[in-house]
């Protein structure tokens, strides 16, 4: 019978997961500066925190199932649900805001293609209790500075506020069933479909015009400016205009005034989000020469807790999509400074000193050094061959001559220089080295 892993999946072998380890450790590092404290929650979900959240439409999308006591279930599809559910369940009370950071695996059953798997990942974080405009613009501020530490170039932040395209809509008596079906349009970024939709539903034509120019507006400042010109006589969206200025005016204090053209920040009113819970600022990250996978990270602001029967409480989060960030990363062949496998090799030159080699790896390993040693009885030709596959940098080769002065020899491997020390100043050599 032949084995696979299921479709959809992926095996991620030694490189692979030392890569996706040390992006992993260079966001936590990120977010916990920021005072983020990391959560987990279960792989797998009561069915309704799902389907309350998005509709019975997304059941299609999810692994779900029924456990051995007929409970409805599912595999997450993604965390800020869970995330929701636990604070819910454990937080209500605590002072706010609450900062919590997630990393896990999430589970969609869609077609299969690239960059879009059945199993992914997510790496994202939830300000819960935090007031617009500082808490929004802390969360633009750390999503910034997680990509800069991760030396990712040409990516754009583009960011904009769900107020003043629901404000327009609110202002033309849309009732809410269409807002939403236009809202998921314009996700799509389906324009001709858009066009059509309004003028199936008779949507007022001054209104149609201003809303497809705004939708399209992309760029600095000035965008703003063409937006108050639009709507001057709109009350509700020139109030979540303020808003959203106000939100630009605040980026300045944590470090972000690139809002001009060729930068990385771009304001772009287009953004939907395509879910009815997010209510204010929302952001989506790109990185245009990836192509038709270039959306790596998204987020806003949203009221999600108030639709779990929950007290009404502004959060903002966002999720790298952890795979694609890593794509990026590939992509632009960003050095990943992987380590070998072990820091020194420990050889035995013969079967005599075998056990003192194991003596002494077992010593270097306690001191917090990674070690390596020969297992497979290997003669000596071959122990170093399999040194260099690993890539190790040492070897301490373990003679008998050596072993009667106390001593043993460590060679570097890539200059081939050696040098006698003795077994008592092991741990301390390597320690400096």
């Amino acid at each position: 019978m032949e084995l696979s892993k299921p479709r959809g999946t992926r095996d991620f072998l030694f490189e692979e997961m030392k890569q996706r380890k040390h992006v992993e450790n260079i966001l936590k590092n990120v977010f916990e500066n920021y005072a983020y404290q990391e959560i987990k929650t279960p792989l797998f979900e009561d069915l309704s925190l799902f389907t309350k959240k998005s509709g019975e439409q997304i059941v299609e999308q999810l692994y779900n199932f029924k456990d051995k006591s007929e409970r409805e279930l599912t595999l997450r599809p993604e965390i800020t649900a869970p995330v929701a559910r636990l604070y819910m369940n454990n937080l209500q009370k605590s002072a706010k805001p609450i900062k919590m950071y997630y990393y896990g695996s999430c589970f969609r059953y869609e077609r299969p293609q690239k960059g879009r798997y059945r199993q992914f990942w997510q790496f994202g974080c939830e300000l819960i209790g935090g007031k617009a405009p500082e808490s929004e613009a802390e969360v633009l501020a750390m999503a910034a500075d997680s990509l800069n530490n991760l030396n990712l170039n040409g990516y754009e932040i583009h960011i904009g506020h769900l107020g003043i395209v629901r404000g327009l809509l609110k202002e033309a008596n849309i009732d809410k069933d269409k807002q939403e079906k236009i809202m998921l349009l314009i996700d799509k970024a389906e324009i001709e479909n858009l066009k059509q939709y309004l003028k199936e539903n008779n949507i007022d034509n001054k209104i149609t015009k201003i809303l497809l120019k705004i939708i399209e507006l992309k760029g600095g400042i000035d965008v703003l400016d063409e937006v108050t010109k639009e709507v001057s006589d709109k009350k509700i969206v020139l109030d979540a205009l303020n808003e959203f200025k106000l939100l630009i005016n605040t980026l300045n204090d944590f470090g972000i005034n690139k809002f001009a053209e060729n930068t990385e920040f771009v304001i772009n009113l287009g953004i939907a989000r395509g879910l009815d819970y997010y209510t204010g600022m929302v952001f989506e990250v790109y990185v245009p020469e990836l192509g038709a996978q270039k959306q790596i990270c998204g987020g806003g602001t949203y009221n999600l807790i108030e639709n779990f029967g929950g007290e009404q409480v502004e959060s903002t989060g966002f999720a790298f999509g952890f795979d694609r960030l890593i794509g990026a990363l590939n992509y632009q062949n960003k050095d990943f400074n992987i380590s070998a496998a072990a820091d020194v090799f420990v050889v035995p030159i013969n079967e005599n000193t075998r056990s003192k080699s194991f003596n002494i790896a077992q010593k270097l390993r306690r001191n917090g050094i990674s070690t390596e040693v020969d297992l497979s009885n290997r003669k000596f030709k071959k122990i170093l061959n399999y040194a260099n596959y690993l890539k190790v940098k040492y070897v301490i080769l373990v003679g008998e001559r050596d072993l009667k002065e106390n001593n043993v020899t460590i060679k570097n491997m890539e200059t081939g220089n050696q040098e006698i020390i003795s077994i008592d100043k092991i741990t301390q050599y390597m320690q400096e080295l």
